[in-house]
């Protein structure tokens, strides 16, 4: 009979991510692991198989708790155009500093690499940018797929705030969000 776990999966992947993003994904390894989890590197070994099949467990893992974050913020701003920035400042707040910024860069290489990784993001792509134009659905200047419009422009601001990080990410986002709706619905 199989030993009960003392760790969750989600507790130990959680963990890992948390090592990719503060370290890096080369500094994630069995030891590594087992040193900030306290369990053995065997046990470890047992559960996901390989070092590759711990970074995509870890990485699968950050996407679940971005799709019920993501889920969430849809489910609590409202049906408008400032809902749909509301839900992008908050989708904004987890990159937290520069350094962390710069940090998730490495994690996003990560994702970018292995195709199971590329195919979660585009599956919370389309999730994204159907919760947006849900609330562009009722402003008939709004232009078809504005939402993937918006989140490029959302992308696009966290990457010139890294640049020139003055003030809160979230501060820069919103104020870039609202001038680029404007400008869109102004045409």
């Amino acid at each position: 009979m199989p030993r009960p776990k003392t760790r969750s999966d989600a507790d130990v992947l959680g963990e890992a991510y948390r090592l990719i993003h503060e370290q890096g994904p080369d500094a994630l390894t069995f030891a590594s692991l087992a040193r900030a989890c306290g369990l053995s590197s065997s046990t470890l070994v047992q559960r996901f198989g390989s070092k590759a099949g711990l970074v995509q467990g870890a990485l699968l893992h950050a996407w679940d708790r971005l799709d019920g974050k993501t889920a969430s913020l849809a489910a609590s701003v409202a049906m408008t155009p400032d809902g749909a920035v509301e839900l992008l400042v908050g989708l904004s707040g987890d990159y937290g500093g520069i350094e962390a910024y710069a940090d998730g860069l490495l994690v996003l290489r990560e994702d970018l690499r292995d195709p199971v990784l590329r195919a979660r993001g585009a599956a919370w792509r389309d999730v994204l940018c159907a919760a947006l134009d849900r609330r562009f659905a009722e402003v008939p200047a709004a232009p078809p797929g504005v939402g993937l419009l918006l989140a490029a422009q959302w992308q696009g601001s966290l990457l010139w705030w890294g640049f020139d990080p003055q003030g809160p990410v979230e501060a820069f986002v919103d104020a870039s969000l609202r001038r680029f709706v404007v400008a869109l619905l102004a045409r």
